[in-house]
């Protein structure tokens, strides 16, 4: 008998779906190649009481992914808002926040980025650091995970939300705060390295509410775009829109060419220096 599950965990090809009752079945594809994400919601087949195989998986409504020239690596499925966390300490990745950005706006994803440990000195630094996202129209919400998550709460309602970030940002205290019962394991951060060691390793969905769930995941420290185009990456910064089709040459890269309207743009200070660089390494690639 065919049954419907929530995947509530991936690790590697073997997977968790909840059925609608709660019961929570380890499953695995039909066949070698497999794509199932977490979030997605999947036809299985009991092969015995706790086990079962996935014959297909139900459309979606978004799939967040990060790609390179060789493959595709799957994040999260069916999410409607990415919760990119960033932190005072260890410093942040300016380009990865962009990019993490440039994913969500492409499959129309809502956005919010978390300022964490903002009960630490380098508050004014990372405020300064984020400052062109405010400006443009993103969320930005400053908490120290380990003090008080409750700001988060409205954020979240109604919502399936992704957590994504550098690792050592503090995505799994985030995740032990809001969900005690998660046992989502946190390691010291390395301070010599300025990067956090990798705690997850599987990406998980967790129930908050009736009608809200969170899915942690991986911490990564690359996001690549390969799927995406020029114009696509181009249409993701909002404040590029105004100015879109005024260059003098048609296919303008943003980097070089006489008459830009970008570029005029930013050296009128209508558009911040920082993040029409961050848009020339990215097309760069």
């Amino acid at each position: 008998m065919k049954l419907q599950g929530l995947v509530i965990a991936a690790y590697g090809r073997h997977y968790l779906a909840e059925l609608p009752g709660g019961e929570i079945l380890e499953c695995v594809p039909r066949g070698k190649k497999s794509d199932v994400a977490c979030g997605d919601t999947v036809e299985i087949e009991r092969t015995s009481a706790s086990q079962a195989v996935i014959d297909s998986i139900a459309p979606r409504s978004t799939l967040l992914y990060r790609s390179d020239a060789y493959k595709q690596k799957i994040i999260a499925a069916n999410v409607t808002q990415i919760i990119v966390v960033v932190a005072t300490e260890p410093s942040f990745n300016d380009e990865l926040l962009a990019r993490c950005l440039i994913a969500a706006h492409d499959q129309s994803i809502e956005t919010l980025i978390v300022l964490n440990k903002c009960d630490l000195p380098q508050i004014e630094a990372a405020r300064a650091q984020l400052a062109p996202y405010g400006k443009i129209g993103y969320r930005v919400l400053e908490l120290s995970a380990k003090q008080d998550v409750a700001p988060l709460l409205p954020y979240l309602q109604g919502h399936t939300s992704v957590l994504v970030g550098q690792s050592g940002m503090g995505k799994s205290t985030l995740i032990n705060a809001l969900i005690p019962d998660a046992l989502a394991a946190t390691r010291e951060i390395s301070t010599v390295l300025d990067s956090g060691k990798h705690t997850t390793t599987h990406a998980r969905l967790y129930h908050l509410n009736a009608n809200s769930r969170m899915i942690d995941c991986p911490g990564v420290q690359l996001f690549g775009l390969h799927h995406l185009d020029f114009a696509a990456i181009e249409r993701s910064f909002p404040e590029f829109l105004p100015y879109l089709g005024q260059c003098r040459f048609a296919n303008c890269s943003h980097s070089h060419e006489p008459d830009c309207a970008i570029r005029k743009a930013t050296e009128e200070g209508k558009i911040d220096l920082r993040r029409l660089k961050l848009f020339q390494q990215i097309t760069a690639h």
